[in-house]
């Protein structure tokens, strides 16, 4: 799992993160920066699109077997890790 970064703890920059997104620019009226800012577009979209098929796909290609050995595996795998906070 990737770890997150502990760099904004602090309510008040988190609050004003989440006011910019709600209105779409920063507060002092300059853009929010766009995320795909420099990619080609054609390259995002075709990104999309095989990531919306992906598991879909995968999931019709395998046996129902296999697909139950891995689900059974990945279960394990979660009750295996010890809890949060414990």
């Amino acid at each position: 799992m990737p770890s997150r970064s502990s760099k904004d703890h602090d309510f008040t920059t988190i609050a004003r993160r989440v006011v910019e997104q709600a209105i779409g620019e920063k507060l002092d009226g300059t853009p929010l920066d766009d995320p795909n800012a420099g990619k080609n577009p054609a390259a995002v979209a075709l990104g999309k699109l095989g990531g919306a098929k992906g598991g879909a796909a995968r999931a019709k290609a395998l046996s129902p077997d296999l697909r139950t050995k891995i689900a059974r595996k990945a279960a394990q795998a979660r009750w295996k890790r010890p809890l949060k906070g414990d």
